[in-house]
């Protein structure tokens, strides 16, 4: 019952927030300059309406946002379409309309998005690690020079080096287009490479942290093996907080391919986006938005679940479990081989 209680109130706050994205986004397209309504205007190519609009398609975008129909009236229309599965014809494209254009699109941001993740785990974890391991040297220094420098360039700028490098000067891959296998790479490296730098900081930090603990410190005094200690205490502990990470870096790149999308003719959600605001398309302006809100908020959900699943204390923390109690400050503390043993079964079991 806890946890169908806590999954309710999640939803209802996903609700709520996806409601407050829809106003909010409503009114800064109300406020620009211009008029989306005026449907005459649309087809003379304000906002990019394709010369192909049949007459029935100009009628339905009239009938939801035509000038006599009033701004809060045309909103409600639009968000019982979100309700319903059907919010309507767009501007920019007479024959589809956006929940088609969402579908279209989406499972190829998300493929982009996948592929970048994947990417940017099998790198960055084992650069992490070593980092960690030969702290101060030459290898962890580089390393993080070079995934820092990477986590500060922008994906698109990342693009253009990738275009440079592989199109140009190597002719090895295709600059633009979607047309087969080959156009797929530079795309992904192109995502992945903000990740790798952020994943492989956070990993170092997360074994360097592991390694101070005295269960740790205890059994290499011991005489404990470096590497039975790394693969059975270290990297469980040090890993499984990715958890919390790779969920909503998964959101973060399908929602944010929109420039890459762009830059290499990708034609994902992200590139339909850019069109919709550069071409002023209020519905699938509208539709995209709520759900890239939609989509980062039910991952953020996903992995609180995912990860209450596998930390008895974040499920204390969420309320799903009873805490554990703290014990009395007079209490004498306990000595360190102590401490240890009752520290090391938690952390991974005696070695």
């Amino acid at each position: 019952m806890k946890i169908a209680a806590f999954i309710g109130r999640r939803v209802l706050r996903v609700v709520l927030c996806l409601i407050a994205v829809s106003v909010l986004t409503w009114m800064l397209l109300q406020l620009a300059p211009g008029d989306f309504s005026t449907i005459r205007s649309v087809g003379a190519g304000s906002v990019g309406l394709a010369q192909s609009a049949t007459t029935d398609h100009v009628a339905a975008v009239e009938a939801r946002y035509g000038e006599d129909v009033p701004s809060w009236q045309q909103y409600l229309t639009f968000m019982s379409g979100v309700v319903t599965g059907d919010m309507g014809p767009t501007y920019r494209y007479p024959h589809l309309t956006v929940e088609q254009i969402i579908l279209r699109g989406f499972p190829i941001s998300a493929g982009l998005a996948l592929g970048a993740t994947l990417i940017a785990v099998v790198v960055a974890v084992p650069v992490g690690i070593l980092a960690a391991v030969r702290r101060k040297t030459v290898w962890d220094s580089g390393s993080m020079f070079v995934v820092t420098l990477g986590h500060g360039l922008p994906n698109y700028l990342t693009g253009l080096v990738l275009v440079l490098v592989f199109s140009s000067a190597l002719q090895l891959l295709p600059p633009f287009g979607w047309n087969g296998p080959q156009n797929i790479i530079m795309p992904m490296l192109a995502l992945s490479a903000s990740p790798i730098a952020m994943l492989a900081r956070y990993v170092r930090n997360s074994v360097l942290e592991n390694l101070r603990e005295e269960y740790v410190v205890a059994a290499r005094a011991r005489g404990g093996r470096f590497r039975v200690i790394m693969n059975r205490h270290v990297l469980r502990n040090s890993l499984m907080p990715l958890v919390t990470v790779l969920g909503p870096m998964f959101a973060t790149l399908a929602t944010g391919t929109i420039f890459v999308e762009s830059l290499f003719g990708v034609p994902g959600l992200g590139r339909y986006f850019t069109e919709a605001a550069t071409q002023r398309d209020m519905p699938l302006l509208m539709g995209s938005t709520l759900f890239f809100a939609a989509l980062l908020m039910t991952m953020n959900l996903l992995v609180d679940l995912t990860y209450a699943a596998l930390d008895p204390r974040v499920r204390a923390n969420l309320g799903l479990a009873r805490a554990v109690e703290e014990k009395p400050d007079t209490e004498e503390e306990p000595t360190v081989p102590d401490a240890v043993a009752r520290s090391a079964p938690a952390q991974g079991g005696a070695l």
